[in-house]
Formats: C-alpha cells, sequence, structure tokens
C-alpha cells in the first residue's frame, strides 16, 4: 500500500469530506481521507480486506473542543477461502462461495482510535442482510503500533499501523436456515482470539483548500 502512495494521493477524491459545523475556522479544519487493508482474525478465520477507504473531518471547536464529523466508508467484497464449507475446494462451486465486506456501524472517533463495523457476510446461500454485528456493530479499539511515518509533505502523505486484540467477536445473524453452519465455520462467537491489523495511509486538505461544494457547512 505505501509503495502506491504517489499515485493513491494523485487520485484522491475529497468529494465525501463532510460539511462543517458551525462557528469553526475552515483553515483550522482539515478533511481527511485514509485507505486500509485490514487483517482480521475473527473466531477461526482469517482474511485480509479489499481496500477501504474512510473520509472524516477534524478540528477545534469554537469553545476549544476537539471536533470531528463522519464523512463516508467505501469498501468491496474479500473472499474467504474454503466458501461457506471451510474445505480446499469448498469455494469452487459458485453457491458456496463466501465473501466479507466491512460496513460502517456508526462509530468512529479518530482521536480515541475507536470504530465500529459491520461484516456483512456474502453468498448465493445465505439471506440478505446476514451479517456479524447486525444487531450491534463490532466495536474496535485500535491502539497505536508505533509512530507515524510522514512520506510526503506535499501532498501530505502519512502512514501509521494499528491493533486491536481485545475486542468481541458475535455471532452472525439473519442468515437464514445455514445460520449455524455458519457461525460454526466461523468459530463464532468468539470472546477472545481476535485480532485486527490496520495499517493505514492517509492525506488531508484543509477546508480552505476545498471547492465551495466540499467546504459547505452543517446547517
Amino acid at each position: 500500500m505505501c509503495g502506491r502512495a504517489s499515485t493513491t494521493v494523485s487520485a484522491t477524491d475529497f468529494s465525501d469530506c463532510p460539511p462543517l459545523p458551525d462557528g469553526v475556522d475552515p483553515a483550522r479544519w482539515r478533511c481527511e481521507v485514509h485507505t486500509a487493508a485490514p487483517r482480521l482474525t475473527m473466531g477461526k478465520v482469517t482474511v485480509t480486506f479489499a481496500p477501504i477507504t474512510m473520509t472524516h473531518a477534524e478540528g477545534p471547536l469554537p469553545d476549544g473542543g476537539d471536533g470531528q464529523v463522519w464523512g463516508a466508508m467505501h469498501s468491496r467484497p474479500t473472499a474467504v477461502p474454503g466458501g461457506l464449507t471451510g474445505t480446499p475446494a469448498g469455494d469452487r462451486p459458485a453457491a458456496l462461495g463466501l465473501a466479507i465486506q466491512p460496513e460502517y456501524g456508526g462509530r468512529f472517533d479518530a482521536y480515541t482510535g475507536r470504530f465500529s463495523l459491520r461484516l456483512r457476510l456474502l453468498s448465493p446461500l445465505l439471506r440478505h442482510g446476514c451479517a456479524v454485528g447486525a444487531s450491534a456493530p463490532v466495536d474496535f479499539q485500535l491502539k497505536r503500533s508505533g509512530p507515524s511515518t510522514w512520506l510526503s509533505q506535499d501532498p501530505p502523505v502519512i502512514t501509521f499501523s494499528a491493533y486491536d486484540d481485545t475486542f468481541t467477536a458475535p455471532a452472525a445473524e439473519d442468515c437464514g436456515p445455514l445460520t449455524g453452519l455458519l457461525n460454526h465455520r466461523f468459530g463464532l462467537p468468539a470472546a477472545t482470539g481476535n485480532l485486527m491489523t490496520y495499517d493505514a495511509m492517509y492525506t488531508f486538505k484543509t477546508y480552505d483548500q476545498l471547492p465551495a461544494k466540499e467546504g459547505r457547512r452543517i446547517r
């Protein structure tokens, strides 16, 4: 990912930058766009997600506090080796294929490293809406593995690594008749032994550098 930094940054899309709160200084607020391909061990399954992109804004509030506003998340499905059965040939018939797609779970805090995801499970044999975290998203509390590294000053390109080995993975829900088989396949629910490693790269612009339509204020 880091080796593609210049290409990624040159093509960065800031159109997901959220509107700013009233009363803040656009020159002191920045919109951050970061890309990561997290590696997730959940129960008995380990996958490396296709790259995800998340956008948010952060800066000082009029009262001096730290402010942030969520923008958007984009992701793609990632195939699970072994498909529904977990066997070497289990994903060869298309009907037995299985993929995971992470979705924003409603919480993102850039200052504390806390965020939540729903993990959508996709297969021709699974009911639409099948997910880990369907009723209550999976909460992650990322901890930095080390200091951030600046790859470039102009444009700004920063990398960092983080992880969470304390989260609880709930059972899959809303999957239809195969719910039990799926939870056995994944080893869910799993209170321990889970791990997310998160190697990310991000860039940013302050709101006074963004086109007017991308820097509009919250009403």
